[in-house]
């Protein structure tokens, strides 16, 4: 089959390899769909993270891919949620691939009504909102919101996840992306090129922070007394391991000594959450925002826009078993 792998220096390429054979436990899933996140990037740049990320997946070989959409090709005999046929989303590892395999729990049913697209577009991305909304900040109706990067890929279901909380949600973007992020739901937009919103005198009782670009100070003076921030970006990645930990060991001391509260968010692989999120899809509550679609073989140009930042909601890889 054909897989993006990565090779020398992180380079991302297309090969030819042999077609995963799914264990016991596992499913094989056919795949019509993947998406592009953060990580896959991040591999490619600092290979010393795909060893550490390998045993925590507990994977022989880490590649390329983990949102994935597809049609089940094949079962182990202890599988006992989906059968051949089947159409699902979830996790795994080389979503980038005619074929990947996972564990049966890494799996949803994709509703009838959610394009392979759409469905390739949650794991990460939604289930992040979804997890940070609901258990990190216990979001309750009437909550003011504020969603740094609400243009991106887990920005724009951030923003409407939120709205399904009942929040009042604040959405901070370029300017281009004003209208984009308004016609998701966001009650208000900031263009960041134009208001600071860490000056602008409003406070926030949640600040979902998808960008990292504001300091411990800033932060605290935009929330409430009792607010809560929430760090999901990964800007700090782009700097060496001791230059992150020189930020942000200094910040978590401070958050110990005031009011508010200060958590990071890292999304967990949950099936009940996959299908709460297929739900909110299938009856139009949420919208997946799709920027672009790129072929397998062009899954390394994807992964290259992705890293520019400027990506408006998610990137989808689509895979034509037809080639």
């Amino acid at each position: 089959m054909h897989a993006i792998t990565y090779g020398d220096s992180g380079v991302l390429k297309l090969e030819e390899i042999d077609k995963p054979v799914p264990a016991e436990d596992e499913v094989l899933l056919k795949v019509r769909a993947a998406s592009v996140n953060p990580l896959d990037y991040h591999f490619s740049r600092h290979p010393f993270m795909r060893p550490i990320m390998a045993r925590v997946t507990k994977v022989k070989t880490l590649r390329p891919g983990r949102d994935v959409a597809g049609q089940v090709e094949a079962v182990g005999k202890n599988v006992t949620q989906f059968k051949i046929g089947d159409e699902v989303f979830g996790a795994c590892n080389g979503a980038f691939a005619e074929y990947a395999c996972a564990r049966e729990s890494a799996f949803a049913i994709k509703p009838s009504s959610v394009s392979f697209e759409q469905a390739a577009s949650v794991p990460v991305a939604a289930l992040t909102a979804l997890q940070g909304f609901r258990d990190k900040a216990h979001l309750q109706p009437g909550q003011k919101v504020l969603i740094n990067g609400a243009a991106g890929g887990v920005g724009t279901f951030a923003v409407q996840i939120a709205k399904t909380f009942g929040a009042e949600v604040t959405g901070v973007c370029s300017t281009r992306n004003v209208e984009l992020v308004r016609s998701i739901g966001a009650d208000i937009v900031i263009d960041y090129t134009r208001e600071d919103f860490t000056s602008n005198g409003k406070q926030y009782d949640v600040i979902f922070d998808l960008v990292a670009n504001h300091s411990f100070a800033e932060h605290r003076r935009a929330l409430t007394r009792r607010g809560i921030y929430i760090g999901a970006g990964m800007i700090g990645l782009d700097g060496s391991m001791g230059q992150l930990l020189m930020r942000l060991i200094p910040e978590l001391v401070k958050w110990r000594f005031v009011s508010q509260k200060s958590v990071s968010l890292l999304a967990r692989l949950d099936q009940k959450d996959l299908d709460a999120i297929g739900a909110l899809i299938g009856d139009g509550r949420v919208t997946p925002v799709i920027d672009r679609r790129y072929s397998l073989s062009e899954a390394p140009d994807a992964v290259h826009y992705l890293e520019q930042g400027h990506a408006r909601g998610k990137v989808i890889i689509d895979v034509d078993h037809g080639q």
